[in-house]
């Protein structure tokens, strides 16, 4: 019987493609492209148009058509689900990648003994430069991983219970009824939070001076939020602060290399 490994993101798929090749092994990688501990989700399994119309806002990529990946993402787990090989779900300990879990466990609930999963955590990030090991809550991706870690791990893909299958299955559910604006994991469990929590961040680190915005971004994405933070969503938010009124922006607001910001309760100084 053949085999698919699903990962959460391109980075994560094309390491792990590597990792199969020198590990001399023919088998297919499906990238699963969508951040799912933020923006809406109720919908997105059937009729993802709210979920395409947040993306759209928040990317400023005009060449991608987020209605149709969504909906060929969504075709595409029920073809999986509907098909005969088996399945490898490869996560780390980060929100994005534990909801990505939850939603192939709701698509393969009715063929549970065909899912399995590769548990990756912070203990397996083996390069002590790593920038997850500056996180406090510790949260890793799969995409953080070299292809010579994932290679390591390809022998411990392992099943998953019934009874968890039917767990992760309810609790995709529950996100998706909640549909809440963020989703934060910690202690094993699912809770929703604001982008009004990213913004008082970025607001807590901007002066009445101009300064540059990468490291106050960088603030955003090692916070112990609950969730990792792209670089695409803390642009979108300093855009959404900017058009508020609640900050100044200066230099190119789609990319970090010119980019400025300061706090609009005082004019900007000049430093």
């Amino acid at each position: 019987m053949s085999t698919i490994h699903l990962t959460n993101g391109d980075v994560a798929a094309e390491s792990l493609r590597t990792a199969l090749h020198e590990a001399g092994r023919d088998e297919r990688v499906h990238a699963l492209r969508d951040d799912l501990a933020v923006g809406p989700l109720r919908g997105i399994d059937d009729a993802p148009d709210v979920r395409a119309d947040f993306w759209d806002r928040v990317s400023t990529d005009t060449t991608r058509d987020f209605l149709r990946e969504l909906r060929e993402q969504a075709a595409r787990l029920e073809t999986i689900a509907g098909g005969a090989a088996n399945l490898v779900v490869w996560h780390g300990e980060s929100a994005s990648d534990q909801l990505m879990l939850r939603r192939v466990g709701y698509h393969l609930r009715n063929s549970p003994q065909r899912l399995n999963e590769v548990r990756l955590s912070i203990r397996d990030l083996t390069d002590p430069g790593a920038w997850a090991h500056s996180r406090r809550d510790r949260a890793t991706s799969v995409g953080m991983f070299p292809p010579s870690v994932l290679q390591a791990r390809l022998p411990d893909a392992a099943p998953i219970s019934m009874l968890r299958i039917s767990r992760l299955a309810l609790e995709w559910q529950e996100v998706k009824q909640a549909n809440g604006e963020t989703r934060r994991w910690r202690d094993n469990t699912f809770t929703s939070g604001s982008f009004a929590d990213l913004d008082a961040l970025v607001l807590e680190h901007a002066s009445g001076a101009w300064q540059p915005a990468a490291p106050i971004a960088a603030e955003l994405m090692t916070a112990e939020l609950g969730f990792l933070v792209s670089d695409s969503v803390v642009l979108w938010r300093f855009r959404e602060l900017a058009a508020s009124r609640r900050i100044q922006l200066r230099g190119d607001a789609t990319a970090w290399r010119t980019l400025e910001l300061c706090a609009t309760l005082t004019p900007c100084s000049h430093q």
